[in-house]
């Protein structure tokens, strides 16, 4: 089986999660710039089977976008047009930053690597991808 791939996209950095090849983990791959995340995918999936990604997308609690919505959906019409017959699929990413902030604070690391915006990007895009993988969802 290929990997699958979830993207939790900011301003400045962009989290990302890959299942193992059976698609049963989540597990944090990297945190990027956002600028250079198409050329970090090309060598990924250069590199690794993957059949589907999945992009958080930014709504807040109304359901109106929020101010990182077009960023967002820019990414999604770059991405297509430089992987064609990918699959990309948007998940609700409400609240996931803060969940995964909460989170980092009960594992006991110390404050300083808590508050590293890398670690919260990259464990958000795993609690996408995860609860993904558990609902089907894919």
């Amino acid at each position: 089986m290929a990997r699958i791939i979830a993207l939790d996209i900011g301003k400045k950095r962009t989290g990302i999660a890959v299942t193992d090849p059976l698609q049963i983990i989540a597990t944090a791959l990297d945190t990027v710039e956002t600028g250079e995340l198409i050329g970090y995918l090309k060598k990924y999936i250069s590199a690794e089977p993957v059949e589907k990604v999945i992009v958080g997308y930014p709504l807040n609690m109304d359901e109106t976008p929020t101010d990182a919505t077009p960023i967002v959906d820019k990414f999604i019409l770059k991405f297509k047009n430089v992987f064609p017959n990918m699959p990309v699929e948007k998940t609700d990413e409400r609240m996931t930053s803060r969940i995964a902030s909460q989170q980092i604070s009960g594992m006991g690391l110390k404050k300083k690597t808590r508050e590293q915006k890398e670690l919260i990007d990259s464990v958000s895009a795993v609690m996408m991808l995860q609860e993904a993988l558990e609902n089907k969802n894919y």
